[in-house]
């Protein structure tokens, strides 16, 4: 493995940061580490940079322990949520500094940077300033910055924080295309789950200080390996009840379930395909999401989320509709339990 931590643990005052975090990340590798504000990820970050020392646990990157290394002779390329750019120096000044800091000669130090500046694609823009430059461009020379010394290991802080909403999808793609040019390990914090399932090859998820589960994006969202996971990747309700709905039987030990909205189809009620599958729920918002429309139905008190086609027959609040939920997550203080609608017999295909 190229980076390991093993057995971090970090407190400020009486808030536990990281509570005995271990993990592995192979190289090459494009991680997400993914939370809540207030989870450990930026925290973790930080203590494998250098920038914050582990109160106790090893820190081991390509094989050598670097807990008493300060961060400068780690080989760590570190990209800020902020850019961190400074101001009065030229886009080109900017990606050169970590080059001179190394006392790079002046030939090297032209070569690279133009190597730099046609990866992020911005030649022609080397003598501009940062105030001339969009939120993208700034963040793209922030990135090269971090590359410029030739780094092992490349860390990212909500690199896409501070960028507009289309310009930030767009980054995304570009960011996940560059690393594997380039071949760095990379680990980048965020708490968009969307952002790490589109970019990353493995997540982590944080919480309180410690990691719920690790793995491949689809793994993580097929397959939820605790309660906490279950009810942060997607977006989730939870259901108390669970066995008042059709095809569904309380089970000993799961007292909660977990419905996401795929997990739910609403139709009309003259169009419902299985009645004896099927409750009967109240329509009571409609929102419109791009490609798809989300429905808050009210389905004996409880309120779900379903995703809607925009070319299904159109559906208006206080319509009653038919709802079936053919899946949901049962869990415990322990473990998640994937269970399907019961009423829908091997026989019998439901399409989505």
């Amino acid at each position: 493995m190229y980076v390991e931590l093993q057995n971090i643990n970090k407190k400020f005052g009486g808030f536990q940061a990281a509570d005995n975090v271990s993990f592995s990340i192979e190289q090459g590798k494009l991680i997400g580490l993914l939370g809540p504000s207030g989870s450990g990820k930026t925290t973790l970050l930080r203590i494998i940079a250098g920038l914050e020392t582990p109160d106790s646990g090893t820190i081991v990157i390509d094989g050598q322990r670097v807990n008493d290394l300060p961060a400068s002779e780690r080989g760590i390329g570190f990209v800020f949520q902020n850019y961190a750019l400074f101001r009065y120096m030229t886009v080109f000044d900017n990606i050169a500094f970590g080059l001179e800091v190394q006392k790079k000669d002046k030939a090297y130090i032209k070569e690279r940077v133009g190597e730099l500046i046609r990866l992020i694609g911005l030649e022609g823009l080397e003598k501009r300033r940062p105030h001339q430059l969009s939120g993208g461009q700034k963040q793209r020379v922030a990135f090269a910055r971090a590359l410029a010394p030739m780094p092992h290991l490349l860390l990212l802080d909500e690199p896409f924080a501070a960028i507009d909403a289309k310009v930030r999808k767009e980054l995304r793609t570009w960011l996940r295309e560059t690393i594997n040019k380039v071949g760095i390990t990379s680990i980048f914090v965020t708490h968009d789950q969307e952002e790490a399932v589109e970019v990353a090859d493995e997540i982590i998820i944080t919480n309180k200080g410690r990691i719920e589960q690790i793995g491949t994006p689809v793994d993580i969202y097929k397959n939820p390996a605790t309660p906490f996971a279950s009810k942060f990747i997607g977006e989730s309700i939870v259901v108390e009840d669970y066995g008042r709905f059709h095809g569904f039987e309380t089970n000993e030990g799961y007292a909660t379930a977990v419905l996401r909205p795929e997990f739910v189809h609403v139709t009309k009620v003259d169009k419902e395909l299985y009645p004896h599958a099927s409750e009967r729920g109240t329509v009571e918002d409609i929102f419109f999401r791009g490609n798809v429309l989300e429905l808050r139905v009210n389905v004996g008190g409880e309120k779900l989320i379903a995703y809607r086609s925009l070319e299904d027959d159109p559906l208006t609040v206080g319509e009653e509709v038919s709802v079936l939920i053919y899946r949901l997550y049962l869990y415990n203080d322990r473990q998640v339990q994937l269970v399907e609608n019961a009423s829908l017999n091997n026989e019998q295909t439901f399409y989505i």
